[in-house]
């Protein structure tokens, strides 16, 4: 069964306190279903028309699961905790294998 991967792009961080709280409420939705942080917040270089800014990817034994925890209760309420606080590009993908 091929992995999920949760890709976030951060765009602006417009309210550090606001991420501070999505970032200790999320891991409650993801690390009980299999969630390995993979990055979060090294250096990036960015190309093209990528932005040098905060950079998470998270990896799920699958992208059921990887989609499961962005729907919980949880995960939504730290995506509400985050509200306006930043913008980012947000995807879920499957692994090939």
């Amino acid at each position: 069964m091929a992995k999920g991967y949760l890709v976030v792009c951060y765009r602006e961080i417009r309210d550090q306190d606001k991420l501070k709280t999505y970032a200790e409420l999320a891991p409650r939705a993801m690390l009980p279903r299999g969630a390995r942080i993979l990055v979060r917040d090294g250096r990036v270089a960015a190309f093209e028309d990528g932005l040098a800014e905060r950079t998470v990817v998270v990896e799920f034994p699958s992208f059921e699961d990887a989609l499961e925890a962005y729907k919980s209760p949880e995960y939504q309420a730290a995506v509400t905790a985050l509200g306006d606080g930043a913008v980012r590009d947000f995807r879920i993908v499957e692994g090939v294998d």
